[in-house]
């Protein structure tokens, strides 16, 4: 194979062993280079070998440095990049409790409307990051209503404004514009306990219900229109959705309390996805068809989807059902909800690779 200028990663002397002493200088002879696999290394003098980097300052903590150990000479500490925890912290809570409410936006300009209060309600609030503000009523006030959307242009549909039972679902839109709702397009089947996931111009409700039936339709909407999209595999009610209306989810929903099924949508027919590790109903959803969130419901259990399963996550704080939910991900906001009926926010924060002090404990 003939001899090789020597460098750091072969600097090998006679015997296979590694010179630690003479720099990288000379050449190793051809004799030593039986191949060029580390074959003939048989030994390693202590001066050679792995070593901790010695920096002045902590290690930018990310995926690519995730287990990287480093000495930290001004702390004087040894550390490690480690992924941290996942967890749900408080936020500011909203200014009218309630349950069955409509969502969406972000976790730091997020969007709450309608919902239960004891009655049905058309209060609007607006979430900054850290509390909630009046925002334009709703012009038709109801629950168990569905939303998508940001928080200046926002999608309210469905739900019910009937007291006298049996209830009596609606097919009434509004657009908000961040300070006013405005009529939209009514759906093409009144109904309630219907999910919606998408934006205020390509938006998609899913299943729902008159109490009887469940429903397997889905109706897409245009800004102005809806129109009949694919029907779902099994009807359902109490889902919740995610994504956007050509990549969306439907994420559990009755008629079984326990149902863990998943369907995802492209944006003409639905096909099954990975199931839920808790099945549920009346949960709240944030994120798209390949990295979405579920939580709540009858459990505070927190769940990731990756497009094809879910992994469990740091449960909410206040378990409740019929909350809303939005966002993403990894920085998703749950509020209201009950039984009993409550004001809480909460703001899920994903894990997050840090820089940790190693210790002997």
């Amino acid at each position: 194979m003939g001899t090789i200028t020597r460098n750091f990663a072969n600097n090998i002397v006679t015997g296979g062993k590694v010179d630690g002493t003479d720099g990288l200088t000379g050449t190793i002879p051809a004799s030593n280079v039986a191949n060029d696999t580390l074959g003939n290394l048989t030994a390693f003098p202590a001066t050679v070998g792995d070593f901790v980097e010695v920096t002045a300052s902590d290690v930018p903590a990310s995926p690519s440095t995730a287990g990287q150990l480093f000495y930290n000479s001004t702390s004087g500490t040894l550390k490690g990049i480690s992924l941290g925890t996942a967890a749900w912290a408080s936020g500011g809570n909203l200014s009218t409790a309630r349950q069955s409410l409509g969502g969406a936006g972000t976790q730091t300009a997020g969007l709450g409307f309608g919902g239960y209060t004891g009655g049905n309600t058309s209060a609007t609030e607006e979430y900054n990051g850290t509390s909630w503000g009046p925002g334009g009523n709703l012009n038709t006030a109801r629950r168990y209503i569905a939303g998508c959307g940001t928080q200046t242009s926002g999608l309210a549909f469905s739900g019910y404004a009937s007291f006298s039972p049996p209830p009596v679902g609606t097919n009434a839109t509004e657009e908000y514009n961040g300070s006013a709702w405005t009529n939209g397009g009514n759906m093409g089947t009144a109904r309630y306990r219907v999910g919606g996931c998408g934006t205020q111009t390509a938006g998609l409700g899913i299943g729902g219900t008159s109490d009887p039936p469940f429903y397997d339709l889905t109706e897409e909407y245009d800004g102005s229109t809806w129109t009949a999209g694919g029907n779902l595999p099994t009807a359902r009610s109490q889902t919740a959705g995610a994504g956007i209306q050509t990549a969306g989810l439907s994420i559990g929903g009755n008629p079984s309390p326990t149902n863990n099924s998943t369907f995802e949508y492209n944006g003409s027919a639905w096909t099954a996805g990975g199931n839920l590790n808790t099945g549920r109903v009346s949960i709240g959803a944030s994120g798209i068809q390949t990295a979405a969130l579920a939580f709540g419901g009858p459990t505070g259990a927190t769940e990731k989807y990756d497009g094809t399963s879910w992994t469990t996550s740091t449960s909410l704080t206040t378990v409740r059902q019929n909350l809303a939910g939005d966002g993403s991900q990894t920085a998703a906001l749950a509020f209201g909800g009950g039984p009993p009926v409550t004001n809480a926010t909460e703001e899920f924060t994903d894990a997050q690779y840090v820089a940790k002090t190693l210790t002997t404990s």
